[in-house]
């Protein structure tokens, strides 16, 4: 028995919470104010049913499906999420797990590793961005990504708020220099397995975000990255336009949670959309985005693919999201926690709980591909859906 290995998300995330730094840890959970959108990202999913078949079931069952023109094995994409100093190898490990899974992978301009590195270990890399800083350092980041290989652009959009958590956010240094060292001192003694990893890689955990430096000039830090977001006045509409012109390959907009925004997408020329609150790290009490997706889905999804993220733990809740419309699902902490409690085999892990559960449920449901999942197959309780991003009565 491979004792390295775990049956479930829930066990990666208490593996994870075991070995992590409690302010390392802390800062993956993210639920911004009072966690009331974080919870339900994740309470929504149960709310959903299934009404399985008992005979007539499929020998075989076909996962495969494309997103952003890109073959995947299942429809399962790695999320952009920054610096993933959960691990020393981070997003390169990340990469190498969802190219041994046949799975593309979403890289944050946040990241702590070059975009180089990562494309070199899966050339399926969607390169993320915010809108942020000038037009033209935007279009030097978009030309460094488009060199690097990307093959297709994420911008997110959810992530307009600066909160708060009611229970406290972690203190996350600047720098690790010598004063921040040792106030994270007695976190590292209590979690030495997690500081060896990163002594043996001959590195301390790296808050940089060398993907957002200037041609010469070092990496900015990721506060440093974040003050100049933050600085930055929000888009319009006409900005997104203008962004969306820069890119000649796959663009997608994530962060969609309502009708009209999704039209607004279309309109810019989106390639896909993700419907999502940012994992429940943006504006709280914004209801779970499965609530959101059929509704967006029947308004604009036969104009772009539709993705959705939020709350996915298990291939369950992967089947419940194409049902409602879904093309794919994006994960986020699922993959961390998977990272932080055994690295590359980690993430694998994950996918491969992903997958199995994806291929019991499309067995029960008497399916033999993802894509003969409909509405049908999902029993929806009266008052689930959303309301706000229903399409306004005519």
């Amino acid at each position: 028995m491979d004792k390295t290995r775990f049956e479930s998300v829930a066990e990666a995330q208490r593996r994870a919470r075991r070995r992590l730094p409690s302010s390392v840890y802390s800062a993956l959970l993210a639920g911004s104010e009072a966690g009331v959108s974080y919870r339900d990202n994740t309470a929504a999913f149960d709310e959903l049913g299934f009404a399985p078949h008992v005979a007539g079931l499929k020998e075989k069952r076909d996962l495969s499906t494309t997103v952003l023109g890109q073959p995947l094995a299942l429809p399962v994409v790695i999320s952009p999420t920054g610096v993933q100093a959960v691990h020393p190898d981070g997003e390169v490990a990340v990469a190498r797990a969802a190219a041994a899974r046949g799975t593309a992978m979403g890289l944050s301009s946040f990241a702590s590793k070059p975009i180089e590195q990562v494309i070199a270990a899966n050339p399926q890399v969607f390169y993320q961005t915010y809108w942020m800083g000038t037009r033209d350092w935007m279009v030097r980041r978009l030309e460094h990504a488009r060199d690097a290989g990307a093959v297709g652009l994420i911008v997110t959009l959810d992530w307009s708020f600066s909160h708060s958590r009611d229970w406290g956010s972690p203190w996350i240094p600047e720098r690790l220099g010598l004063r921040a060292m040792a106030r994270l001192a007695p976190q590292g003694r209590a979690r030495p397995r997690w500081l060896a990893a990163h002594l043996r890689a001959g590195r301390l955990p790296d808050l940089t975000a060398p993907n957002l430096a200037e041609p010469g000039e070092p990496a900015p830090t990721f506060f440093g990255a974040y003050g100049t977001w933050l600085q930055t006045p929000p888009p319009s509409w006409d900005d997104i336009a203008w962004l969306r012109q820069q890119w000649d390959g796959p663009f997608m907009l994530k962060g969609i949670s309502r009708v009209d925004d999704a039209r607004r997408a279309v309109d810019v020329g989106a390639s896909a959309i993700s419907v999502s609150n940012h994992g429940g790290n943006n504006l709280d009490s914004t209801p779970a985005p499965i609530r959101a997706l059929r509704a967006v889905v029947e308004a604009v999804g036969e104009d772009v693919e539709v993705l959705m993220d939020g709350g996915i733990r298990r291939g369950g809740d992967v089947v419940k999201a194409l049902a409602l419309g879904a093309r794919a699902v994006m994960i986020g902490r699922a993959y961390l926690w998977g990272l932080a409690a055994a690295g590359q085999a980690g993430v694998e892990n994950v996918l491969d709980i992903l997958r199995g559960g994806i291929d019991s449920t499309l067995l029960a449901l008497g399916h033999s591909s993802i894509h003969d999942l409909t509405p049908d197959d999902i029993l929806v309780p009266d008052g689930f859906p959303y309301p706000s991003a229903a399409p306004p009565a005519r």
